[in-house]
């Protein structure tokens, strides 16, 4: 069955279909010796495509394996490829893979840490970013300032950003008090910055941002800032399920077991433990695994009478175990500004 050139170039990991149809635009693409045109559909084990007089794909080498890489992304790096002021990116720190192009998940700002993924698969990338999809993100938002309800009935009720409206799907607050006040927020969208923007409309700041989990996929705790590991069959086919692409019936072996260039000390293994997943309870409130062996992650210890049960995720984007008793917290407390000691236990 033909189909279009942007989308086969695209499901080879080659790059996006809007960039592969301005590169077609171009005149770039050249097809069986042929310059390709937007539109053209071809059987896509049947062509040979050079882009700028390279071959990127031949019926030898478009068969190219899915592959997805979960990344905790430290601050500082920047997601892209490369960068013309040589700053930090966060493909220094990923392996090469054996076959196709690694394209990233979703970007992160250079400010944001948390969970990144990639993939060489380009179909699966353009699916869990479009838009129809709706695919949920989550983060966890570390505030400045005492955060009112009117605020967060504004935050999801929907704001006014300057590239259109926005708003959170849910706000849960999950610990810390004055400067170190931790809220979760899920939102079906990614613009750019867009939680940073939400909460400064209502006049506050983020000082940390970590993104938690995508598409119903989260950090893996056992990962350290810049580790990596390749998503496990049961993780790849939860993402493809998501925007509705069949399930595989298996992937590739680890790159680290075939041998691929990489950190050995960055790639980690998943445990039996890891589909343990931060879902919603019956509720609709985010669950959260408590890490049981750590420490909290700030450096400003928590008070006596906050400490005790509870789990939010630390500065370094780990779930902590930590601070919060019986006297703990729902999103909607009876006054307009939250009075975090009457509220209830979240997550119950």
């Amino acid at each position: 069955m033909t189909e279009k050139l942007q989308k086969i170039l695209s499901r080879a990991g080659i790059a996006s279909r809007r960039a592969l149809e301005q590169m077609i635009e171009e005149g770039r693409v050249v097809v069986n010796g042929k310059t390709a045109n937007v539109g053209d559909r071809f059987e896509a084990n049947e062509i040979t495509v050079k882009i700028d007089g390279k071959v990127v794909l031949s019926p030898d080498t478009n068969q190219v394996s899915c592959r997805v890489l979960m990344y905790h992304k430290p601050e500082g790096e920047l997601t892209t490829l490369s960068d013309p002021e040589n700053r930090p990116t966060v493909f220094d720190h990923i392996p090469k893979p054996p076959q196709g192009r690694w394209i990233y998940i979703g970007r992160l700002d250079i400010n944001t840490s948390g969970l990144l993924l990639f993939t060489t698969d380009g179909e699966l990338a353009n699916a869990l970013m479009h838009p129809k999809y709706e695919v949920e993100r989550i983060y966890a938002a570390r505030i400045y300032g005492e955060v009112s309800e009117d605020q967060i009935d504004a935050l999801t009720q929907g704001v006014m950003l300057e590239d259109g409206k926005a708003r959170f799907n849910r706000v849960v607050y999950v610990g810390g008090e004055g400067r170190n006040a931790w809220y979760h927020v899920s939102l079906k969208e990614g613009r750019k910055r867009e939680v940073r923007r939400l909460w400064e409309a209502v006049g506050l700041k983020v000082s940390r941002l970590i993104r938690i989990k995508y598409a119903g996929i989260d950090l893996d705790p056992n990962l350290k800032s810049g580790q990596y590991r390749e998503l496990t069959l049961s993780e790849v086919n939860k993402l493809r399920k998501s925007v509705k692409l069949e399930p595989l019936d298996k992937i590739p072996e680890p790159m680290s077991a075939q041998g691929t260039k990489g950190t050995k000390k960055q790639s980690v293994k998943p445990k039996a433990q890891e589909q343990k997943t931060n879902a919603p309870s019956k509720n609709g409130k985010f669950a959260n695994p408590v890490n049981k062996g750590s420490k909290v992650g700030d450096k400003k210890p928590f008070a006596k009478s906050q400490r005790a049960g509870k789990s939010f995720v630390g500065s370094d984007g780990n779930t902590r175990s930590s601070s919060f008793g019986k006297n703990s917290y729902s999103r909607r407390p009876k006054s307009k500004t939250i009075n975090r000691s009457s509220r209830k236990p979240f997550g119950r």
